[in-house]
């Protein structure tokens, strides 16, 4: 009887090892923010827990951005790269907002983009 347990035992230690394989990603996401919008195609950034992100800003005037839910901010002017890094800890969806002071109101309210974490 003992043998048949050990039996069993095998491929749920095996499956358990495929778990620990996965590794973190280390991703580059170049954004241009004209006029207040970032295009389209990069208004949702999706990456894994554990990631590690940097997200490269070109700005078109002085901004300062905030990424929501990692209390992350970063001031940027034009003619220069910015950069914002920090490691994907917290899963779920987090806005990033531009603040300037010649942005009107309803800009200022809506995300330039979120950030989407998703579980490894």
């Amino acid at each position: 009887m003992a043998s048949v347990g050990l039996r069993f035992a095998f491929p749920l230690v095996g499956a358990i090892g495929v778990i620990t394989i996965a590794k973190a990603a280390e991703l580059t996401f170049d954004l241009r923010v004209d006029k207040g919008r970032v295009p389209e195609s990069l208004r949702l950034i999706r990456v894994k827990q554990g990631d590690i992100v940097k997200l490269r800003w070109h700005v078109d005037q002085p901004m300062v951005l905030h990424l929501h839910g990692y209390d992350i901010e970063k001031r940027v002017e034009p003619d220069a790269v910015a950069e914002m890094n920090f490691t994907a800890r917290a899963t779920g969806r987090f806005p990033l907002h531009a603040h300037a002071s010649d942005v009107s109101k309803t800009d200022e309210e809506a995300a330039l983009l979120y950030v989407e974490v998703y579980p490894r």
